[in-house]
């Protein structure tokens, strides 16, 4: 039997399964490699998946960190202007107040210098019906003139305060600092 098997057709049929074992066996070895391969391949997929995930959680958070502190910085900057143009306000009014009655003080004075002034029970008589000229003219401006001209001084003056107050709120936040690690 063994004889039958050694003719030209057995040892090509044992060479053939030989070789076939042999590229099994290398199979085998190479489809456990590739396993490992395949497993290493997909945990570095996970752990590329992991930190992309970390990295736009972290810029979300930033992100979110910044608009909070731009909405912070908006509310400083809105109160700083607020309060620049409320004390403007007042400064502007207490100075129209006081020129308003140093205007009015002198018409008081002109008044009783000219004779006009007196007891209220006496009746005043214009300045117009009483041949003096229409208030008392000074630097070419009569006294209403030199009221408005006043007035308008101190409006452009604290208009100029302001813008210059207004011009130097700092309306940039203060820096955010991002994470460690990025």
């Amino acid at each position: 039997m063994i004889l039958r098997l050694l003719n030209w057709q057995g040892i090509a049929g044992i060479a053939a399964s030989l070789a076939l074992g042999l590229m099994l066996a290398v199979q085998k070895v190479e489809t456990g490699h590739w396993k490992k391969q395949s497993a290493s391949f997909e945990q570095l997929y996970r752990q590329d998946q992991a930190a992309f995930a970390t990295t736009v959680a972290n810029y979300r958070a930033s992100a979110a960190q910044a608009a909070s502190a731009d909405q912070a910085n908006l509310r400083r900057v809105a109160a700083d202007q607020a309060a620049i143009t409320e004390r403007t306000k007042n400064d502007f009014e207490a100075r129209l107040a006081a020129a308003r009655l140093a205007a009015q003080r002198l018409r008081v004075d002109a008044q009783a210098d000219s004779g006009l002034g007196g007891s209220p029970s006496v009746p005043v008589i214009s300045a117009a019906a009483s041949g003096t000229p229409q208030g008392a003219v000074q630097d070419g401006l009569s006294q209403p003139e030199a009221l408005t001209a006043t007035e308008q001084a101190i409006q452009l003056d604290e208009l100029i305060k302001w813008v210059r107050r207004q011009a130097a709120v700092d309306n940039n936040p203060k820096p955010v600092t991002s994470p460690q690690g990025d």
